[in-house]
């Protein structure tokens, strides 16, 4: 028997029934309870983990964050602020001026003269070529290249204007008004560079800061026409002569002004910007007709160009209003183009020239006899071949027998003796003779300024009859020892024309303003010169030097209309020497003679080739001038029969 045991065996005991492991309670020699695991995950139950390790993540990320802000703060206002500073310099408000735009100056039926039309002045930024900004040398140099020939002007004066020797200078004008196109090919070439700079780093857009400021270019649309009345605008938009310079503030308007936020030499468009618009110029009317303008100017133009003379004259005149229809100068220049202009003809020398008028001053002198009343036309004056006063000896222009000549006569044939005697009779003594004359040549406006107020304008030269010497006395009489300008002259006829009431001359008729409201210029001065009965006699007088076959004013006849007319022929001062040499030739009529419609005064200086005689080389160019105008401004013939004024008489 072995002293081992036998294992015992378990007998089944009743059945019990299930409970939860955690309600059994621990026995004699049963297990220890298991420790509870990880809870088994049912289908269908998502789990979350544990944020502690998350929120340290983001705490992390934070702190990380705000040491970034904290250095660069540091760096912003510590280490780099003066290379920031430099850089915000770049990105800033900046001005700039709206250019208003100038008025038009357009003839009496509205027809354009001078206009304006878009421009632009091409700018630059000096400080957006600079080698910190494109990290390039020759930006300048490579700009200018590229600029030159479309700006037309020189590469090195770019140069110099892209990198002046300022540097914080932030504007240069580079190129004033130039046309749209020129403009719209910068832009083509700034685009192309742009656009190969964006996909080929080591392309720079060195066309970056080329800008533009919107501007207008005055345009003369008919060349030369009229050029000695209106001017000319010079580079800085102002007016530089004629009516350009004398109504300037007029017609140039008020300029606005522009303030915007810019960046890299572009207009920042989300950031707001203040704006006073510019308020355009008034438009001017002139009295001028183009049409007539235009047939004075050619044919000044040709009988200057075929007398081979310095220059010549044309004006045309309502002799009822005073209004100028036309002014017209030769040699002329053409006001969009003063590259190609000489200096000379830059003048308006039918205002701006001062001469010794000759014959044609003699209607004053008459003007006065008949106004006194110390003689008729019908008066005899015996005129010697030569005639002694003071310290003279005094002739005609040709040599003749004694002449038996009526006043009428005197004038006709154009005596300088005769016009010597006739007003020695105004008073007792030759200085009261004087003193009466004087007072008639002031009245008619010489020695006076015209009302036009054109700059340059010349008021001539008459003495006082106190400082007259012993030769003028004489001489004044017929047209020597005075001077004065073009316009003077026409107005002396027109006013005669005008019944013997002067209406002072004008150029303007009136302006147009922003508003679109007409304002009428001011009334032009009259004043009475001689009665009615004189001028109308010395109208019929001066039908004689055309009509009459002993006048001197032949040329000017024009068929089917009554024609007054007087030629002059005066020795010229030089200007360069002060000495005499050449003539001035000229001829002042009006038309319809006795129902006076226009006068036309022409004068040309130095003739040197064919004849120099008044009535030769001005008496056609009066009758095509006329002619035009009376067509142009349909005046009809008056038909009535002349007078026919006797010019001799027998001894």
């Amino acid at each position: 028997m072995s002293d081992r045991e036998p294992p015992r065996r378990r007998v089944p005991g009743p059945a019990r029934p299930d409970r939860p492991r955690s309600q059994r309670r621990p026995g004699p020699g049963a297990r220890p309870a298991r420790r509870p695991g990880p809870p088994t995950a049912r289908p269908g139950v998502i789990r979350l983990g544990s944020p502690r390790p998350r929120l340290r993540l983001v705490s992390l990320a934070l702190t990380l964050v705000l040491i970034a802000f904290v250095v660069r703060l540091l760096q912003v206002q510590a280490v780099d602020a003066d290379t920031l500073a430099a850089k915000a310099g770049q990105n800033r408000y900046v001005g700039r001026t709206l250019a208003a735009e100038r008025g038009e100056i357009t003839d009496r039926n509205g027809v354009a003269l001078a206009t304006s039309e878009d421009a632009y002045d091409i700018t630059a930024d000096p400080t957006l070529f600079s080698p910190e900004q494109l990290k390039i040398d020759d930006a300048p140099e490579q700009a200018a290249a590229l600029l030159a020939p479309i700006l037309g002007v020189d590469q090195d004066g770019l140069v110099k204007k892209l990198r002046p020797e300022n540097k914080e200078l932030r504007y240069a004008l580079l190129a004033r008004r130039q046309t749209p196109q020129v403009w719209q090919q910068i832009k083509d070439l700034k685009s192309t560079l742009a656009t190969k700079a964006a996909s080929d780093k080591s392309t720079v857009n060195v066309l970056a800061g080329i800008l533009a400021d919107p501007t207008s270019k005055r345009v003369y649309p008919n060349s030369d026409l009229a050029a000695g009345i209106l001017g000319w605008v010079n580079a800085d938009g102002k007016g530089g002569g004629g009516v350009e310079q004398q109504l300037n503030s007029e017609l140039a308007g008020k300029d606005g002004k522009i303030r915007y936020a810019q960046s890299g030499g572009r207009q920042v468009p989300t950031v707001g910007s203040t704006e006073t618009p510019a308020v355009p110029g008034s438009d001017v009317e002139l009295t001028i007709d183009r049409d007539i303008q235009w047939a004075a100017q050619k044919a000044i133009t040709d009988q200057v160009r075929e007398s081979e003379a310095d220059r010549g004259y044309v004006i045309v005149q309502d002799t009822r209003t005073g209004e100028i229809l036309a002014m017209a100068n030769s040699p002329g220049f053409d006001p969009g183009d003063l590259s190609q202009a000489d200096a000379e003809s830059l003048h308006n020398w039918a205002i701006e020239d001062a001469y010794e008028p000759g014959s044609t001053a003699k209607v004053m002198s008459m003007a006065a006899v008949l106004e006194e009343g110390v003689a008729t036309p019908q008066t005899h004056v015996v005129v010697p071949n030569r005639l002694h006063r003071g310290d003279r000896l005094f002739k005609d222009d040709i040599d003749h027998d004694t002449w038996y000549l009526t006043l009428n006569g005197v004038l006709a044939k154009s005596s300088n003796i005769g016009t010597i005697l006739a007003t020695g009779q105004l008073g007792k003594t030759q200085a009261e003779s004087n003193q009466v004359l004087y007072s008639y040549l002031r009245k008619f406006g010489l020695g006076s300024y015209t009302g036009l107020g054109i700059p340059g304008e010349t008021k001539g030269i008459l003495a006082p009859p106190g400082q007259w010497s012993t030769s003028q006395q004489y001489t004044i009489p017929f047209g020597q020892g005075v001077s004065i300008n073009a316009m003077q002259a026409a107005s002396v006829y027109s006013t005669i024309a005008n019944g013997g009431v002067r209406v002072e001359p004008s150029l303007v008729r009136g302006t147009t303003g922003a508003d679109g409201l007409f304002t009428p210029a001011s009334t032009p001065k009259k004043s009475r010169v001689v009665s009615e009965k004189t001028a109308k006699t010395l109208a019929q007088m001066l039908e004689s030097v055309v009509d009459d076959r002993d006048g001197t004013g032949t040329k000017a006849r024009i068929p089917g209309y009554r024609v007054a007319g007087k030629t002059g022929t005066a020795n010229r001062v030089d200007p360069a020497t002060g000495q005499y040499h050449g003539y001035t030739s000229s001829f002042a009529g009006f038309a319809p003679a006795d129902n006076p419609r226009i006068t036309v005064y022409c004068a040309i200086q130095n003739a040197t080739a064919g004849s120099y005689f008044g009535g030769q080389i001005c008496g056609p160019v009066y009758k095509q001038v006329m002619e035009f105008a009376l067509k142009s401004l349909q005046v009809p013939p008056t038909g009535a029969k002349a007078a026919k004024l006797p010019v001799n008489y027998g001894p």
